[in-house]
This record gives C-alpha cells, sequence and structure tokens, in this order.
C-alpha cells in the first residue's frame, strides 16, 4: 500500500504556516461555522470555492458534484442546502457553472461516460429545452460555453423551487439566490444575472438573464 506522504507532509506545513500568521486560528474555527455562503459548484478539481472567491476555511459551505446539477429528488444536495439555510442561517446561495466543464461537453456531443451519463440527462434536458438557442450559434465551442451559462441559470430556478429555499423565503428570511459561471482560462466568475430574494418575481428575472445571455426565454 502506497502512503500519500507527501500530502500528509503539506498538510503539516499548511497547519504550520496558517498557524504563524494566526495563531488562534485553528482554535476559533474549531468553536464556530457561520458562512454567509453556501456554493453548489462542479466536483471539477480546477474549481476549488474557497480560493476562486478568496476566502478562508469557515466562510463558505460547499456542495459539488458533476457539472452542478441540483434536482429535486437528490438528498444529498438538499440536506446540504436544508442545513447551511435553516442551521447554519446563510445569506447567499450561489449555483456556481464553469466553461469547459466536461460533464456539459460530454452532454453536448453525445459522449458516453459511463454511470454518470444517467445524472447527465439532468444537463441534457436544459440542452433539449434551449435546442434551437444552441443550434443557432456558429461553432461548438460558443454552443458549449452557452450550454454552461444555460445549466448554472436553470440549476438556481431549481435551487429557487425547493422547499427548503421556498420555505425561507415564505418565513421571510434574508437569503438570496445567485446563478455564476467561472472562467478556467482567466479565474474570473461572471454573473449571470439571476438574483433572486423572492419567488414573485422569479419568472421575470429568468427572463431577463436569458435576454442578458442573447437566449430566447
Amino acid at each position: 500500500m502506497t502512503k500519500l506522504t507527501e500530502l500528509l507532509e503539506r498538510n503539516r506545513a499548511w497547519s504550520a504556516q496558517m498557524r504563524a500568521h494566526d495563531a488562534q486560528f485553528f482554535a476559533r474555527l474549531s468553536q464556530l461555522q457561520a458562512p454567509q455562503y453556501l456554493w453548489i459548484g462542479c466536483s471539477d478539481s480546477r474549481v476549488p470555492a474557497n480560493q476562486i472567491i478568496d476566502m478562508a476555511p469557515g466562510e463558505v459551505f460547499v456542495h459539488r458534484n458533476v457539472a452542478n446539477v441540483v434536482v429535486h429528488a437528490d438528498l444529498n444536495c438538499l440536506s446540504t442546502m436544508q442545513f447551511a439555510v435553516d442551521v447554519l442561517q446563510v445569506a447567499h446561495i450561489m449555483v456556481v457553472g464553469h466553461y469547459g466543464c466536461g460533464g456539459v461537453r460530454a452532454t453536448l456531443s453525445g459522449q458516453r461516460l459511463g454511470l454518470v451519463d444517467n445524472w447527465l440527462r439532468h444537463v441534457g434536458d436544459v440542452a433539449q429545452k434551449h435546442r434551437s438557442g444552441l443550434a443557432a450559434l456558429a461553432d461548438e465551442s460558443s454552443r458549449l460555453d452557452r450550454l454552461c451559462e444555460l445549466n448554472a441559470l436553470e440549476q438556481a430556478i431549481n435551487v429557487c423551487q425547493t422547499t427548503v429555499v421556498q420555505d425561507a423565503w415564505q418565513r421571510g428570511q434574508n437569503l438570496s439566490v445567485h446563478a455564476w459561471v467561472y472562467g478556467l482560462h482567466d479565474g474570473q466568475v461572471r454573473d449571470l444575472g439571476l438574483d433572486m430574494s423572492g419567488t414573485a418575481d422569479l419568472s421575470d428575472r429568468y427572463a431577463e438573464a436569458l435576454a442578458n445571455l442573447g437566449a430566447a426565454p
């Protein structure tokens, strides 16, 4: 059996560095978890939530899966959301896609990857919903970028429609949902223009976000 000695050594070095910078950092961290943000993103190893938005440990609650999908029957995602919203009282949920997503690419190209194909059917549903707009784009690269954006928007809408978020809004809790997409090529996050803090104008905000992308509702 091969031990991951290098990773353990890196951990010790990181721990020492953090304590040298702030001797009480881990003491404080062990006593309290009070993040204001829930990040729902892709499992892609190139998209680390805390680093992208320059947040320290303890400042972001995170759920990740292949292609940042939010499914109403996924108890893993829903349980994370419920804990974040009801227990931790986060103020913001960000659904964050990323350009060049392998899951989205496989969906767009029809590539078979195995068991995960069943999960990616949810992204396929997004592609089917927006098939005419995707077909109108000039090249495969543009279609991939657009589907990454559309998928983040659609999954953010799914978040808004969960019982967790609906109940929070019903009781007047301060909670907003946002759709973002991250660029591997430049390390920057793009706001897709969907920022929701209630259900009253969900359809209008969704249509506006699509229009900003140049995509038909």
